[in-house]
């Protein structure tokens, strides 16, 4: 009986999760921001990107191309979702514009909301990005996640990895700051 009883309110909690991911998704996919507004959260990120990391603004400068991905949103409850939107800028100019797409089941709970710059330092791995359809980080590439605490700078000299991402701005209830596997889209904004 006890055991009857604990298999079905796992299943509840279960579809819950999955509903709750599911609807969080829809929500902020169905809101989908103008170019104007991508380009304007992501001015607003990159600057306090600046601010933020000592060193990031030179670092930049050597980077073939930046991802800027402002407050990409993630929640959970056992599944969990993951969106946002962004520019790819190159030269300081945006080119594209992209959305992530992450999801996840496990032992979680919370919300979060966080600012993301992903740098392509290599002409190779930029190009395999915007040619691909659905480009999924672990899959495609491997992007390493660079922790750069209070006071720390950024060291260009000791990097050598072809795609480096930052995490930053984290506000929310949630410890993950992972990118692996989450998939980046090529969106249409031209209209």
């Amino acid at each position: 009986m006890i055991r009857k009883l604990l298999l079905k309110n796992a299943a509840c909690v279960f579809a819950l999760g999955f509903t709750l991911a599911c609807g969080f998704l829809m929500v902020e996919q169905s809101r989908a921001a103008t170019a104007r507004e991508i380009d304007v959260s992501a001015d607003v990120a990159l600057e306090r990107f600046y601010k933020e990391v000592k060193g990031a603004e030179e670092f930049a400068k050597n980077a073939k191309g930046l991802l800027i991905l402002p407050g990409v949103i993630k929640g959970g409850f056992v599944v969990g979702g993951e969106y946002g939107e962004g520019a790819l800028r190159i030269g300081g100019k945006t080119v594209d514009y992209y959305n992530i797409v992450a999801g996840s089941f496990g032992l979680q709970i919370g919300a979060q909301k966080k600012d993301i710059v992903i740098a392509f330092m290599t002409d190779e791995a930029l190009k395999k990005f915007r040619a691909s359809q659905g480009w999924e980080t672990g899959v495609d590439g491997n992007v390493a996640l660079l922790d750069i605490g209070a006071g720390e700078r950024l060291d260009t000299t000791t990097l050598k990895d072809p795609i480096v991402g930052f995490v930053f701005g984290v506000k929310g209830l949630m410890a993950d700051v992972s990118l692996k596997g989450s998939k980046f889209t090529k969106l249409d904004k031209s209209k």
